[in-house]
């Protein structure tokens, strides 16, 4: 709708807009003019709207201002020193960055929506972590944005202006230019934000600035990623482990599909998802986005391309990289189990270790009915081989395994599950949604053993309750949460949220002693609470997972609404 309403009026203003955006231009095209610039007080050091500014340079394709106090401000020494770095910059722009992604991609829009070929680049002070921005509202007229600059513009961080970090970043940023004019001015749509940032931020690697890893691009992604792997890659925050996510599963793309999945993909009709597809048939590939996105995943764990090519990555900077899993233990000896619910979001990657026990494993994997778990698993034996295997779910999103001799001819099992529902209209944040994994292991035990482990388990039950009484203060006694009206939090294992968990564990015992046997009201989420929880999703017919989750919350709500 907006993007129509905006060609409506360009027809109607096309002629006087002509005139005012030359008119601009002839103001402040000499080196020493100054003219006054709106920012994005989102990435703006100071919060600002405007900046006022400096022309510094003009080469054949690029105007450079810089923010103008702090340009002042430099010595004459400096400034040189910044013109000469300008100049490697526009070199670099006009004989690589430029004709290598035009010829990728396709042109920005030329000469734009001022009349004039030229590109300006602004340095101005931003906000830590910001290296840089593109506002597409610089491509319409004021009479349809009015803090449009009314120009094909980039913003960089003033704190890389004598860095070659500002090379990369202008690539990046230069690709947006170039998105915007393939995507909404010819195609009318806007490209998904996750795919639009993998895409420009893929552009380090084009250029050749990732070939030496040290201190490159992704080598930061590869830290980031690390630190924060089951970041969503479709959800879009504008954090650090967003690109880091997308910069690695794009990486693994283009070593097995090629280019033309970025460039295809810009270029099409479609958006996100739906546009990678197109691109995979477009050049003769059977794998859809979904079965390259679980490859990943696998490759991710193992990167190894002996046991296959999908399993692995292709760039040199890469071979050498995994991750490690989350670790779940499983006693040596005896019969044991484990339980694990875990959130997830769309296009996520999760990885869960288990290992230990001594005998038959069983892993049963519960979801929400409706809902697409794509779930491959590895087993490792004593030599450290490894077998992937696919788990599959039925129509209730349940399913289960069983790995005889564990232990004893396999040394652990990792599962990597993630949900593939949503395939488009990703904009912002995304919902979670529960899943439950529950591994049992049965092996022989000593009959006196078997009775001694029992007393001992039973001892610590007990125990269990009487520090979470000591712990959070409380005496077991019913816990009056008068402004308890709604809980507006997903709650589960492990959660200490004083209030909320309270507010749940009074309304549990107000259930009766069939939900919640032991009553304590503690604060704390732990295993007793969890069990009540279950209680009481099997009492109204919920799926019983033990997750306070969105259908939970619900009933529950209208319990304590009265209604």
């Amino acid at each position: 709708m907006f993007s129509k309403y905006i060609k409506i009026i360009f027809i109607l203003v096309a002629v006087a807009t002509v005139s005012f955006s030359f008119t601009q231009f002839t103001q402040a095209t000499s080196f020493g003019d100054s003219i006054s610039f709106n920012v994005d007080p989102n990435y703006d050091a100071s919060v600002r709207e405007q900046v006022q500014t400096i022309l510094v340079k003009t080469t054949p394709n690029l105007y450079f201002y810089v923010e103008k106090t702090w340009w002042e401000t430099q010595v004459l020494a400096k400034q040189n020193e910044i013109l000469i770095n300008l100049n490697n910059l526009s070199f670099e722009f006009e004989n690589k960055i430029y004709p290598t992604l035009t010829s990728v991609f396709g042109s920005e829009w030329k000469p734009g929506v001022d009349g004039d070929g030229k590109i300006t680049v602004l340095f101005h002070s931003m906000k830590e972590g910001a290296s840089g921005y593109f506002r597409s509202s610089d491509e319409y007229i004021k009479l349809q944005v009015p803090n449009s600059n009314e120009r094909e513009m980039l913003y960089l961080s003033i704190l890389d202006i004598n860095s070659l970090r500002a090379k990369v970043s202008l690539a990046h940023e230069f690709v947006h230019l170039i998105t915007f004019n393939q995507k909404d001015k010819i195609n009318d749509i806007h490209e998904e934000t996750w795919l639009n940032e993998a895409r420009a931020d893929y552009t380090a690697n084009i250029l050749g600035y990732d070939n030496s890893y040290e201190g490159s691009n992704l080598q930061s992604r590869v830290k980031d990623f690390l630190n924060s792997s089951s970041d969503s890659l479709t959800e879009w925050q504008e954090k650090k482990y967003d690109y880091a996510t997308a910069n690695l599963f794009i990486y693994y793309l283009i070593d097995h599909y090629g280019i033309n999945m970025l460039s295809d993909s810009l270029k099409s009709k479609l958006v996100g998802i739906l546009s990678i597809n197109e691109a995979l048939l477009k050049n003769g590939y059977e794998e859809s986005f979904e079965q390259i996105f679980t490859d990943w995943t696998i490759a991710t764990i193992v990167n190894d391309c002996s046991l296959s090519l999908k399993y692995c990555y292709l760039n040199k900077n890469l071979v050498n990289f995994k991750i490690n899993p989350a670790l779940n233990f499983l006693p040596l000896s005896g019969n044991s189990s484990l339980s694990v619910t875990n959130v997830t979001k769309n296009w996520s990657g999760n990885w869960q270790k288990i290992i230990g026990g001594n005998g038959n494993l069983k892993l049963e994997f519960l979801s929400t009915t409706g809902l697409n778990f794509q779930i491959p698993y590895i087993t490792f034996d004593k030599d450290n081989n490894y077998f992937v295997t696919f788990l599959k779910l039925d129509k209730n999103e349940k399913g289960q395994i069983e790995i005889k001799n564990f232990g004893e001819k396999y040394n652990s099992l990792i599962i990597a599950p993630s949900l593939q529902t949503k395939i488009a209209g990703f904009d912002g944040l995304e919902f979670t949604y529960p899943y439950t994994f529950t591994v049992s292991i049965t092996g022989a035990v000593p009959e006196a053993d078997e009775i001694i482990i029992q007393k001992l388990l039973a001892q610590i039950d007990v125990l269990k309750k009487q520090i979470a009484i000591l712990q959070f203060g409380g005496n077991g006694q019913k816990f009056e949460n008068n402004s308890c009206f709604v809980l507006n939090n997903n709650l589960y294992l492990g959660v200490l949220n004083i209030k909320e968990v309270k507010c749940l564990q009074d309304l549990l015992k107000l259930e009766g002693l069939e939900v919640y046997p032991e009553g304590l009201i503690t604060g704390y989420f732990g295993n007793l609470t969890k069990s009540a929880v279950i209680r009481f999703q099997k009492k109204y017919g919920i799926l019983q997972t033990g997750f306070v989750g969105l259908i939970t919350r619900t009933k529950i709500n209208q319990i304590l609404s009265g209604k």
